[in-house]
């Protein structure tokens, strides 16, 4: 971290914790997307509430340019507050910096979470073996807390207003991208007729996360140790993420273990239902993992668009186009009785 860069953010931890001073003894920046920088800073504060050494974890915009439906860091913030105020284990969201003449982007403060989140060393290194059943019914109950939040909610209104029939607009939404591409996908356009067809009345709207899955959560040596990434939470159908934290595409390749690569079904179904107090329909869940799989090729065909036409230079981006036939076919194993 540059020089001038660690006093700003000193001088403004210092504002916003009451402390008569503050030091950064330490900046790492961590890995992560193009889309966010995450830097780990240790602090000693002296004075305040805060006094003494912290872990910390600053988070704000990367200098590239973002993704335009994902959340700015000021909503971020917002949600952070509100899941953390529900009891959702999620690092605690600290101070909110929206004066972009501090560092040049809008940024927040929130304590740092040990653990990883790599989801193949979840799925299958033996490490992590004698966590996973416990693991898949935690992550159950933490959904279900997740959901218990409800419109409308003041704090969040900048969430697109839900409406009756998210199920519908997603394949709204879908139709509209592979209408506009050159190349045609019927084994697609096949699964979005499914979809389509058996679109679920709705009865229920509740917040939902977005991205739930295996590799956004933390986990160390004694469990979870918070729920990460909610760029993409709004208003929705909340069987939206059980369907997406069970879709095989989801699984690193462990794909016994039904519950995101790292348990059972049953289990994850078990801690949702008991902090819910609601019963699973299984039949939901199946439509809502072909809506998974059609989405996520959605995704790997817009990122490989994004390199085809030269407006990022990246392998990964490539490699991720590369993943759509596999997709494909689990949708036609998914609807292949209909």
């Amino acid at each position: 971290m540059e020089d001038e860069l660690r006093i700003a953010v000193e001088r403004f931890i210092a504002g916003a914790a009451d402390a008569s001073g503050v030091e950064i003894r330490n900046a790492k920046l961590l890995s992560g997307g193009a889309v966010q920088e995450n830097w780990l800073i240790e602090t000693q504060c002296v004075g305040g509430p805060h006094n003494g050494l912290s872990s910390l974890v600053l988070r704000c915009d990367s200098q590239t340019a973002g993704v335009a439906i994902s959340h700015n860091r000021v909503e971020e913030f917002a949600l952070l507050r509100v899941v953390f105020e529900a009891g959702v284990t999620v690092p605690e969201p600290l101070w909110l910096c929206e004066d972009r003449t501090v560092i040049g982007r809008q940024f927040f403060i929130m304590r740092c979470i040990g653990g990883t989140s790599a989801g193949h060393l979840l799925a299958k290194s033996a490490g992590y073996s004698s966590h996973r059943q416990g693991l898949a019914e935690r992550l159950g109950k933490e959904l279900a807390k997740i959901h218990a939040i409800r419109p409308p909610q003041p704090r969040l209104d900048f969430l697109s207003a839900p409406d009756d029939a998210p199920a519908r607009r997603r394949v709204g939404e879908y139709r509209r991208f592979l209408d506009s591409c050159p190349t045609a996908y019927p084994a697609l356009e096949w699964g979005l007729r499914w979809l389509e067809r058996h679109a679920p009345a709705q009865n229920l709207i509740t917040l939902c996360h977005g991205d739930y899955r295996t590799g956004n959560y933390m986990v160390d040596e004694t469990g979870l140790t918070g729920i990460l990434d909610w760029e993409f939470a709004g208003w929705s159908d909340p069987m939206e993420d059980i369907g997406w934290f069970c879709a095989k595409c989801w699984r690193f390749g462990n794909v016994e273990a039904e519950a995101g690569g790292i348990g059972k079904r049953e289990d994850f179904y078990r801690g949702y239902e008991n902090e819910s107090n609601t019963r699973i329909d299984p039949a939901s869940i199946t439509y809502w993992e072909v809506m998974a799989h059609l989405k996520w090729a959605i995704i790997a065909l817009q990122q490989a668009g994004r390199q085809m036409s030269g407006e990022e230079n990246s392998l990964l981006l490539a490699l991720t186009g590369h993943i759509v036939p596999e997709l494909e076919w689990e949708i036609l194993n998914l609807t292949e009785n209909d």
